[in-house]
C-alpha cells in the first residue's frame, strides 16, 4: 500500500471513529446532572414552564435536572451564566423574548450576544398577556380603561414587571394604538405589583397569563383583555385586544432553552428531540395549558431564526418608549 493510500485509509478510519464517538456520547448523555437555569424567582411562570418541563424528562427519562432560580438584571444574570458554562450540554437555561430579543437593545452593555454566545436547543411554549385591575375596579372593559385615559391623561398607573420588559412594552404598544397615555410604575418582579394592584395602589397591571392566572381565578383580579390573536382557553370570556377595537393587535412572550455556543450538535439534537416529545405528551400539554401557555415546540434551526426576527421587531419599540437600562 503506497503512502497516498494509507493516508487516505486513516483519514476514513479517524472521520468514521469521529462519527462514531459522537453518536456514542449523544447515545450515552447525560452521565450526570443537567443544570437548567431559569433566570426569574421561583413561582413566575418561567419558573412554573421550566419546572413542568424538565420534570417530565426526569419522571420519563430518568435524567437528573437540578432547576436553579438565578435572577437580576432583567433576566440577564441568568442566561449569562449559561452561555458562559462549559458547552457540554450539562448547562441550559430557559430563556424568554424579554432576555434574548428585547434585552439586547435595552440595555446598553450586554453580558452576553443572544445569538453568538448561545446555542437554541428548542422551543418551549408562548403565552400572551392580559391587562387586570383589581377585582372591585369600576374598569370594566378596555373601552372604560381608554376613556377613563383620554378624559384624564396620565391619570391611570400602570404597573409592569420591569422597565424594558415585554409587558412594559407591550403597554407601550398598546398606549400607541389607543392614542392614550399611562403612568408607566417599574416593579422588580411579579409579586409585589400584583400585591398592589390588588389592594388598589394601581390602576392597572399586565404580565403573562401563567403568572397572573392564579390571581384571576380566584377572584382577585378582573382581567380586561388578552393580548394574543385568539382567546385563551382558560380565560374564554376574556376578549383579545384585537376584539375590543384594535384590529390586528398581538404581543406574546415566548419561552425556549438554550446553550452555551459550541455544544455539539449531537447533544443539541438529543436535547430537542427529547424536549419535543415532552411537549407532546398530553399531560405537559395540559399543565402548561393550564397555565395559559401554548405548546410550541420545533427544531433549533426554527428557535434561532425567532430570537434574531424578534430582536429586529423589538429594537424600535424599545427605542420608541426611550426604555434604557446599564
Amino acid at each position: 500500500m503506497n503512502a497516498f493510500r494509507r493516508h487516505t485509509l486513516a483519514t476514513c478510519l479517524a472521520l468514521g471513529l469521529t462519527a462514531v464517538t459522537g453518536t456514542a456520547w449523544a447515545q450515552a448523555y447525560p452521565t450526570k446532572p443537567i443544570r437548567v437555569i431559569v433566570p426569574f424567582p421561583a413561582g413566575g411562570g418561567t419558573d412554573i414552564i421550566a419546572r413542568e418541563v424538565t420534570h417530565k424528562l426526569s419522571s420519563t427519562l430518568g435524567w437528573a435536572i437540578v432547576v436553579e432560580n438565578k435572577p437580576g438584571s432583567g433576566g440577564n444574570l441568568g442566561v449569562d451564566a449559561a452561555a458562559k458554562a462549559a458547552p457540554d450540554g450539562y448547562t441550559l437555561a430557559l430563556g424568554q423574548t424579554s432576555n434574548l430579543a428585547i434585552n439586547p437593545t435595552l440595555y446598553s452593555k450586554m453580558p452576553y450576544d443572544s445569538v453568538k454566545d448561545l446555542a437554541p436547543v428548542s422551543l418551549v411554549a408562548s403565552a400572551p398577556l392580559v391587562l387586570v385591575v383589581a377585582a372591585d375596579s369600576p374598569y370594566k372593559t378596555l373601552a372604560d380603561v381608554v376613556n377613563a385615559s383620554k378624559a384624564k391623561p396620565a391619570s391611570l398607573n400602570f404597573a409592569s414587571p420591569g422597565n424594558g420588559t415585554v409587558a412594559h412594552l407591550t403597554s407601550e404598544l398598546l398606549q400607541k394604538t389607543a392614542g392614550v397615555k399611562f403612568t408607566h410604575i417599574p416593579y422588580k418582579g411579579v409579586a409585589q405589583a400584583a400585591t398592589d394592584v390588588i389592594g388598589g395602589q394601581v390602576q392597572l397591571y399586565m404580565s403573562s397569563v401563567p403568572t397572573l392566572l392564579g390571581h384571576i381565578k380566584n377572584g382577585k383580579m378582573r382581567a380586561i383583555a388578552v393580548t394574543s390573536l385568539k382567546r385563551v382557553d382558560d380565560l374564554p370570556q376574556v376578549p383579545t385586544v384585537a376584539e375590543s377595537g384594535y384590529k390586528g393587535f398581538e404581543a406574546v412572550t415566548w419561552f425556549g432553552f438554550v446553550a452555551p455556543a459550541g455544544v455539539p450538535k449531537d447533544i443539541v439534537v438529543r436535547l430537542n428531540t427529547e424536549f419535543n416529545k415532552a411537549l407532546q405528551t398530553a399531560d405537559v400539554k395540559k399543565k402548561l395549558s393550564d397555565q395559559g401557555a401554548d405548546v410550541l415546540g420545533g427544531s433549533p434551526e426554527q428557535f434561532g431564526a425567532l430570537i434574531k426576527s424578534d430582536i429586529a421587531r423589538w429594537a424600535p419599540i424599545v427605542k420608541e418608549s426611550g426604555a434604557k437600562l446599564d
